[in-house]
């Protein structure tokens, strides 16, 4: 955001416009899981509680449905539609697009995030992804085998794929480019899994935090330490990819 001789904004950006919104939500609380409940797969609307993921899906979806200009709620529901499921389409439970890797992918292809990791300096990389599959026990909907052989499909096409990331003692000489607003995911060390949390970036004077859903503190925060010194500190991350919301 510059300022003017006379301190007026001159630019928001949309990537403002989205930290913005999701800084009045700090001190909501943290639950894991959100989206996993009994019954046929479902549009869930949580604004009161969220998990990592739910938090930047729901802010990103305040934000396009206030830059739409469309007040009715339905915009807002079309908008959190659109971004937690495949091609916008809920088609039962492996339609939702639970690893972040595809999420980002399809994403992308709607122009609502631009991932900017390569822009970065991060390098590409394949990994095999089959946490949820190898681990179905904890998700009740994989019990059904038409959803199991689903997510197994999803799983395999994901796998073939590449994405950039960049490396933990990298990051500190790209953290310049990133703006408020930028999506940050860290890229876990656990076999079988892309992306172990995710959140928004936010600069405060000259420093970058971390705006998240924080399973720590059992609340939406910004983080105590900066961005780069919270991904150094943590051994569950390897890097970081970063896409720009649209």
């Amino acid at each position: 955001m510059k300022k003017s001789e006379n301190n007026i904004d001159e630019k928001i950006t949309f990537g403002d416009l989205v930290a913005g919104i999701a800084l009045c939500f700090l001190g909501a609380s943290y639950k894991e899981a959100t989206l996993e409940v009994p019954g046929p797969e479902k549009l869930i609307v949580n604004l009161r509680q969220f998990d990592c993921f739910t938090f930047v899906e729901s802010m990103l979806a305040l934000a396009r449905w206030f830059a739409s200009g469309k007040k009715s709620p339905r915009e807002y529901l079309k908008q959190l539609k659109l971004i937690r499921y495949r091609k916008g389409t809920i088609a039962g439970y492996s339609s939702r697009l639970h690893y972040f890797t595809d999420w980002l992918s399809d994403n992308e292809k709607k122009k609502i995030i631009k991932n900017i990791t390569k822009a970065l300096g991060g390098r590409s990389r394949r990994g095999e992804i089959n946490f949820m599959t190898t681990n179905c026990g904890l998700y009740t909907a994989l019990k059904n085998k038409k959803e199991l052989q689903k997510m197994l499909a999803a799983e395999k096409n994901l796998s073939r794929k590449t994405f950039a990331i960049i490396d933990k003692n990298k990051f500190s000489a790209s953290k310049e480019k990133i703006k408020n607003g930028d999506i940050v995911a860290f890229a876990s060390a656990q076999e079988g899994l892309d992306v172990a949390h995710v959140g928004f970036a936010l600069w405060q004077g000259r420093n970058l935090y971390l705006l998240h859903a924080a399973s720590k503190e059992r609340a939406v925060v910004i983080s105590k330490k900066t961005l780069a010194a919270y991904l150094k500190s943590n051994k569950r991350f390897t890097g970081v990819i970063v896409a720009r919301p649209v």
